[in-house]
């Protein structure tokens, strides 16, 4: 490493300290409790790191595992006193100090097949993830008060059969269209459902309780159709609540589009440029329409949000979604060879009825395999638009006409947007 390479080195290692020492100084202070580490001894303890590893660059190993244990001592001695005085002292700060040791040796590494730059940029990187990780304390320990022991099981069994059964899934086609991929299949299942997963821990965490924005937002990214049905089925035993519940329902309909944008931007981001224009229509005079209906109602009854989602990580609904993917994945591909571009069509509105990421990604495949950007922006709007008709139906069939005349004037907008949308791109 050159001067300048070393000593910008030196410099980040401090930089690194400093942002957790920081963290640490303001936790003491708060909690009124002395305790080892703060502003100045993290970075001295990068200090430490970095030069352990300039040492090691003619010395070798020795210096870093030397300088480690030397520091882990200090750290130990330091912990025990802590535990003495305060015996609900955990271990978090002598972790932090552990990792902020690596974090110098790493800003002077020898023989690190990484550029100087990037080398800079993981160390700062690092550094501001444990500072966010010890500044949430609070908030992340209420937030794991509402995540139920199902909720854990579902997680575990699920990363189970991603990391351990995906993998060992042939990545090949079979089938009379050679268009089924377990492979492929697994891939999709997991991003939709890490994707609704995200939403369903935020509304866990937030609550569902605390307005529009989160039942309608949040329930949107884990499932329009569930709030839909959730809400319409409280309107229609409390009338009070039709105009709240309809801004809810508009809300969640609107992130859909959104959603479907994000799977969209994932997975195939040549298509996002055509398929923007309907989707983005349809988000945004959703989400006015939801604010004029907002605008009416003073605030959400806590009764009126409460909407219960499935965990998307549960293997009956991850393993009922593959299996619907690959049913409209055949049924989409038999019709494009049987009927044409209209086949497609006409799978698109049939799919919509009942899950809009199926057909989503079933036309991202297409599009990938040759089918035109335009065809696959139609193809995915359509059974978006033939979704939140659906959802206006239920709105309409289970919350009765209270809840028909709030909810269906924001589907119309929403469709006659995404028709303008369709037309735009044609």
């Amino acid at each position: 490493m050159s001067f300048e390479e070393t000593f910008f080195g030196f410099f980040v290692a401090l930089a690194a300290g400093a942002l957790i020492g920081l963290e640490r100084q303001q936790d003491k202070t708060a909690a009124q409790r002395p305790g080892p580490g703060g502003v100045r001894t993290f970075p001295l303890i990068a200090l430490a790191g970095a030069l352990s590893a300039l040492l090691g660059q003619t010395l070798g190993f020795w210096p870093i595992l030397g300088t480690l244990l030397v520091v882990g001592g200090f750290l130990v001695v330091s912990y025990n006193k802590e535990r003495g005085k305060h015996p609900a002292s955990g271990m978090t700060t002598p972790i932090a100090a552990l990792i902020t040791f690596l974090l110098g040796v790493l800003a002077l590494l020898p023989n690190l097949q990484l550029d100087a730059t990037h080398r800079y940029l993981l160390i700062i990187a690092s550094a501001s993830v444990v500072m966010a990780l010890l500044s949430f304390k609070e908030p992340l320990h209420q937030a794991i008060t509402h995540v139920s022991d199902d909720d854990i099981y579902a997680t575990a069994k699920f990363v189970i059969l991603a990391l351990v059964v995906l993998p060992l899934l042939p990545n090949m086609t079979f089938g009379p269209l050679h268009v089924l991929n377990p492979f492929n299949i697994g891939i999709m299942v997991v991003l939709v459902a890490g994707i609704s997963f995200l939403g369903y821990i935020a509304t866990r965490m937030i609550g569902a309780a605390k307005g529009l924005a989160t039942t309608g937002i949040l329930g949107g990214l884990v499932s329009s159709t569930a709030v839909t049905m959730s809400l319409a089925g409280q309107v229609k035993h409390s009338p009070n609540l039709s105009l709240p519940g309809a801004t809810a329902i508009l809300m969640a309909s609107s992130t859909m589009f959104v959603r479907v944008l994000v799977i969209v931007g994932i997975l195939n981001v040549d298509l996002l440029p055509v398929l923007i224009a309907p989707l983005a229509a349809m988000a945004l005079s959703g989400y006015g329409m939801a604010w004029v209906l907002y605008s009416k109602s003073s605030h959400l009854p806590p009764e009126s949000a409460s909407v219960h989602h499935r965990n998307p990580f549960e293997l009956k609904s991850a393993l009922t979604f593959g299996l619907l993917f690959a049913a409209v994945l055949f049924i989409a591909k038999a019709a494009q060879i049987y009927l044409g571009n209209l086949g497609l069509y006409a799978s698109s509105l049939l799919a919509g009825t009942t899950d809009v990421d199926a057909i989503t990604l079933s036309v991202i495949q297409f599009h990938l395999e040759g089918l035109n950007s335009w065809s696959a922006a139609i193809m995915i709007t359509l059974a978006a638009m033939t979704n939140t008709i659906v959802k206006g139906l239920l709105a309409t069939w289970l919350g009765g006409r209270g809840l028909a005349k709030h909810v269906m004037p924001g589907i119309g907008v929403s469709l006659a947007a995404g028709a303008l949308g369709i037309v735009a791109i044609g």
